[in-house]
Order: C-alpha cells, then sequence, then structure tokens
C-alpha cells in the first residue's frame, strides 16, 4: 500500500512538472511576440503624403533631421538643385494621344519657368525619370482626370510619388478621354511641375 502510493505520489509530479514546462513554453514572450525588427522589414508606402505613410515610432525626435534639411535649403541652393535636375518624362500610360499632347507640350513649358530641364527619352544624362498613369471618370457633365506620377532615379528605384485628380465640365459628346479639355490636361502638368520641383526644393530629394 505504500508502495502504491509513493508511485501515485511520483506519476502526480511528474505530470505537474509537465505541466509546468508547458505553461512556460507557452507563455514564453518570445515565443509569442515577434522580433522588433520585422515590422521595420516591410516596405515603405510612398504617395502623396509620405508622412502619413511612415510608421508611428516612439524615438526621441526622429523628425528633426528631415525639418532641419529643409529648412537649410536656401532659394539659392533650391535654385542650384533644379538647374542640376534633367527630367525624362517617359510615355504616358492610360491617356489617349489627343489627351497627353497637350498634357507634354505644357510640362516642357511648366518646366522652363521652374527652372528644370526636360530630356529625351534616349538621353543618358537624365537624373530623374517621371512616369505618369491616366484614367478618366465621367460624373454627370463632367469628367474627373485621375493621374498618378512615379518618380525613379536612373537606376530605377522609385523615389517619389504625385498623384492627384483634375475635375472638370466635359467637353463634345460621349465620355472618356474625348471629353477631356486641352486646359484640363495643362493644369496638371502644371500642378505636376509645381510638386516636383517643391518635392526637390525640400531637401529629402536626396
Amino acid at each position: 500500500m505504500r508502495r502504491s502510493q509513493v508511485t501515485t505520489v511520483s506519476l502526480l509530479a511528474v505530470l505537474a512538472l509537465g505541466a509546468c514546462t508547458n505553461a512556460k513554453d507557452v507563455l514564453e514572450p518570445s515565443a509569442i511576440t515577434p522580433p522588433a525588427s520585422s515590422a521595420q522589414s516591410l516596405p515603405a508606402t510612398q504617395g502623396t503624403s509620405t508622412a502619413a505613410a511612415s510608421p508611428t515610432t516612439t524615438a526621441p525626435a526622429p523628425s528633426t533631421a528631415p525639418a532641419t534639411a529643409a529648412a537649410s535649403a536656401t532659394p539659392a541652393t533650391q535654385t542650384a538643385v533644379l538647374a542640376r535636375t534633367r527630367l525624362q518624362v517617359a510615355p504616358i500610360v492610360g491617356a489617349s494621344v489627343d489627351a497627353a499632347a497637350p498634357l507634354t507640350a505644357e510640362l516642357q513649358t511648366r518646366a522652363k519657368q521652374r527652372g528644370l530641364t526636360l530630356v529625351g527619352s534616349t538621353d543618358q544624362t537624365a537624373t530623374h525619370v517621371l512616369k505618369g498613369y491616366f484614367s478618366t471618370m465621367s460624373e454627370g457633365k463632367d469628367t474627373t482626370v485621375i493621374y498618378v506620377w512615379d518618380i525613379y532615379d536612373p537606376s530605377g528605384n522609385r523615389l517619389h510619388r504625385i498623384n492627384g485628380q483634375q475635375k472638370a465640365a466635359a467637353v463634345g459628346s460621349g465620355a472618356g478621354w474625348p471629353t477631356v479639355a486641352p486646359a484640363t490636361m495643362q493644369a496638371i502638368a502644371d500642378q505636376t511641375i509645381d510638386q516636383f520641383a517643391a518635392w526637390l526644393g525640400s531637401g529629402r530629394a536626396g
């Protein structure tokens, strides 16, 4: 009888020890908490507002460096940056030939006004490449042009994104690109070059 009681107590002790071991495996923080570096490995999302897409961080004053760089860029420095820039515009995706014509013409005009140089598709001296993607949306008597511009370096690395939309009264009849007035595309070109120049002059262009 005593040997049976000892055996029972021993079995209970083994079971209790095993339960404790299993509980430790489940509750171990390293077993259920992902490494801190995993969140940093996610690619950053680029858009019109880069700051809005950036992950929140608790590090002390991490945003002071970009702000300082932007603040230190004097008008003379900004002008020099624009003067050194040679912008290549890739073929427009999504827009009709008729709609793209006033857009590209106004890009050239506005770039010249801002001190930027546009170069041809075969020019090997380009410092930035601008790729545009366009679509339209008809709403009653209005047509909205939706656009996205990606800015790349000569190696093909995306540096920045500009996007937006331009709504205007439709011209003619029907829907889509035939109803988009040249003035609408010219307005998009002006906004694009202005935003590109502002990005370059902000000190965040690298």
